[in-house]
């Protein structure tokens, strides 16, 4: 029988979301038939990664360390077979600019940003918005909505600049980033690999969170955000999000897994917002809704990934050249 360990926690910000991500994994490994073991952890070095015993890892951390990239190296270091992005596409992937410029070279509109700094100016009254308004202020590489802040007026903008100010004090490692602020329909389409570098697309979810904001509260908080798989688009639009879903994962060095955000203003025009490598597996979560309405429930979900990197590390270790 397959072995599987499943992580979750780990050091970052969306460690909470992570365990129960890892939770609902765990049991649609066992649905799956699966030998699963949950392990929560916080930052395991070299020696402990080493030391666990499974055929396969499934590291279900969210946030810098879990999801990019510095997992990602200790267990390709320990020779590990995991699912998910390896770890140069995890560290790109996890940089909200640095995918911005792969998107742009694929010719994938995305909204206009820029590393933003508040040291820039001595007090938030100072601070000069790159962009006319709306906009809103973001960490370049956190997820679940982690720091974020919307700005229609110039009042929400100084109050955005003073509470960035304060969590840098806290945060000093954060690298936040400013963005136009597309007003639309935010959509997204979850990927999953079909073979050996090709993916396929799941149903497209749309989501409408009842505040107009998908913020951290109408993610995980509140139940009033309402999901559509398959929601009604312009002819051919739905196509077009799903092509550039999977070219822009292909040009990321994507592997086993993704979910891209998109944003459609007017109906016709998208833009695509960031790729998340390890997207959530909550009861509430986007990739195992997409997967259900594919007619894939979470033990076919798991168990197809589980066998991505069963695959994968076996093709892997067949091209290393022997001596």
């Amino acid at each position: 029988m397959t072995s599987v360990l499943i992580l979750g926690g780990g050091p970052d910000a969306e460690r909470e979301i992570s365990i129960d991500s890892a939770a609902a994994i765990y049991q649609g490994c066992l649905d799956a038939g699966f030998d699963a073991t949950l392990l929560i952890v916080d930052r395991p070095d070299l020696d402990e990664v080493e030391s666990w015993d499974a055929d396969v890892v499934f590291p279900a951390l969210h946030g810098r360390f879990g999801e990019g990239g510095g997992l990602q190296v200790l267990l390709e270091e320990a020779g590990v077979a995991y699912i998910g992005c390896r770890a140069p596409a995890a560290r790109l992937a996890m940089d909200k600019l640095g995918t911005k410029l792969i998107a742009s070279r694929c010719s994938i509109a995305t909204p206009a940003a820029c590393v933003f700094d508040p040291a820039d100016c001595d007090c938030p009254t100072q601070a000069i918005c790159p962009f006319d308004l709306p906009v809103v202020i973001k960490p370049v590489a956190d997820g679940s909505s982690v720091g974020l802040h919307m700005c229609h007026t110039l009042a929400d903008w100084h109050e955005a600049v003073a509470r960035v100010g304060d969590d840098l004090g806290i945060n000093p490692h954060r690298v936040y980033m400013v963005e136009r602020l597309m007003d639309g329909r935010e959509m997204t389409v979850s990927v999953v690999s079909s073979g050996p570098d090709e993916f396929r697309a799941l149903p497209i979810i749309e989501i409408s969170p009842a505040a107009g904001v998908y913020d951290f509260e109408a993610k995980y908080a509140r139940n009033d955000t309402v999901y559509t798989p398959n929601p009604e688009l312009a002819d051919g639009l739905a196509g077009q999000i799903q092509g550039q879903a999977l070219e822009l994962c292909m040009a990321l060095g994507v592997r086993h897994l993704a979910r891209v955000d998109f944003m459609i203003c007017e109906d016709t025009h998208c833009g695509v917002l960031e790729v998340n490598t390890m997207p959530g597996f909550t009861k509430s979560s986007l990739m195992p809704m997409a997967a259900a309405a594919d007619g894939m429930s979470m033990g076919d979900l798991c168990g197809h990934l589980v066998r991505c990197a069963i695959e994968d590390h076996a093709q892997t270790k067949s091209e290393i050249p022997t001596v």
